[in-house]
């Protein structure tokens, strides 16, 4: 069975695409018309071979000269899919491996830079010095492009399967809970439990704020009781649309809970392990200070 891992791409961004130019000392290496450095440390071409738009699941150290600038060793992963990308040279070594396979890859630095903005290349990038990418693949399986399709065709269905299941999950919350507060127009709850007296929540200013936050199956995600409280100034930090449109307008010394649909949330994306996709979040709110 084919591991299902969720696709990392480990690849600096571009470098992985573009000719590759120049000689060096490569010894051991041998090159393609097209300028790219490759070596197999390790071979067995009875195996399954890439194949066009395959992804490659295994592990992959990505260095410049013998600077390590991603790795994914003792990890494995899905690393990339077999898709050229701007006619780049790495793809050409990558359609030569099979399963089970190790090799490094080499290409010129300097002919990477002449198609990306300086702050794109590697701090340590010396044009002129003959520097070289380096990416060594130990490719440990295959997940074919047909295979992948069914994957993807498969999510999407649990992914509109889970939105449309949103608004009757919201609304037996809500009646199990015999939360009397009516939504807005946007599909926020905000219930007050304890109103306050304080400086009202508005842009610009410094709040602190205790909370905790929970699915609508009571999983808790995210607290901060028995730690500081979250301080930051109401416009200025990237919080999700529900939080920031529940506590507007709300005075100090007040205790909210926010029912927050998943369009004014996390929506499709999700949230690291602990919120998934089309989740809908109940916040625990207490207004420390207001400033």
């Amino acid at each position: 069975m084919k591991k299902q891992i969720r696709l990392a791409t480990l690849l600096v961004a571009g470098t992985a695409m573009l000719a590759a130019c120049g000689s060096g000392d490569m010894k051991g290496y041998k090159q393609t018309e097209n300028g790219l450095y490759y070596r197999f440390e390790q071979q067995d071409k009875n195996a399954q071979q890439v194949e066009e738009g395959d992804v490659l699941v295994g592990e992959m150290t990505i260095r410049l000269d013998t600077t390590v600038l991603r790795t994914n060793v003792g990890r494995t992963e899905r690393l990339m899919p077999a898709i050229p990308m701007y006619d780049g040279v790495l793809h050409e070594g990558i359609m030569m491996m099979h399963v089970g396979e190790k090799a490094t890859f080499a290409i010129e630095a300097d002919s990477m830079a002449k198609f990306m903005q300086p702050n794109q290349m590697p701090p340590m990038y010396e044009k002129g010095k003959g520097m070289k990418f380096y990416y060594e693949i130990n490719l440990q399986d295959i997940v074919t492009k047909d295979e992948f399709a069914a994957e993807q065709a498969n999510y999407e269905a649990e992914m509109e399967k889970a939105r449309s299941a949103e608004p009757e999950l919201i609304a037996n919350y809500v009646k199990e809970n015999n939360i009397k507060a009516q939504p807005n127009a946007d599909g926020l709850y905000v219930i007050v439990k304890k109103q306050g007296k304080g400086t009202k929540v508005a842009v610009g200013r410094q709040v602190a704020i205790h909370y905790t936050g929970r699915l609508l199956d009571g999983t808790v995600f995210d607290s901060s009781v028995g730690n500081e409280p979250l301080s930051y100034v109401v416009g200025q930090m990237g919080l999700i649309r529900g939080w920031e449109e529940g506590v507007m307008g709300q005075p100090e010394g007040s205790q909210l809970q926010l029912i927050i649909p998943s369009a004014l949330g996390y929506g499709s994306q999700g949230a690291g392990q602990m919120i998934p996709p089309y989740s809908t979040l109940v916040f625990d709110l207490d207004i420390v200070s207001v400033k």
